[in-house]
């Protein structure tokens, strides 16, 4: 019963359309990491005098914040990508379940 249940699910047209719609958000939230993250990389690498540069009179400089900035951007897409699952692919979730059920 299991492996029938399990390739009505796979045949589903919605269940494609999950797959699909997810894989594709998933890449293009990793693509944003990764240029952010590595970006983030490369100035500490090659353009440390900048990252060094004092904002004010005190001890902070440019790289805390965009350092900062790296930690936010990871919360903000998190919870982008939440949001998303927890509306349109839930949606979906629950309509391939409905309907392998009948």
């Amino acid at each position: 019963m299991e492996d029938k249940m399990v390739q009505r699910i796979l045949d589903n047209p919605k269940y494609q359309q999950l797959r699909r719609k997810r894989s594709s958000f998933g890449w293009w939230l990793t693509a944003a990491m990764m240029i952010v993250y590595y970006g983030f990389i490369l100035l500490v690498a090659f353009n440390k005098e900048w990252l060094s540069q004092r904002l004010g009179e005190g001890v902070m400089t440019v790289g805390i914040p965009v350092g900062f900035g790296v930690i936010l951007f990871t919360i903000v897409i998190t919870a982008i990508y939440v949001r998303r699952a927890n509306s349109e692919f839930d949606d979906l979730s629950h309509a391939i379940i409905t309907e392998v059920h009948k």
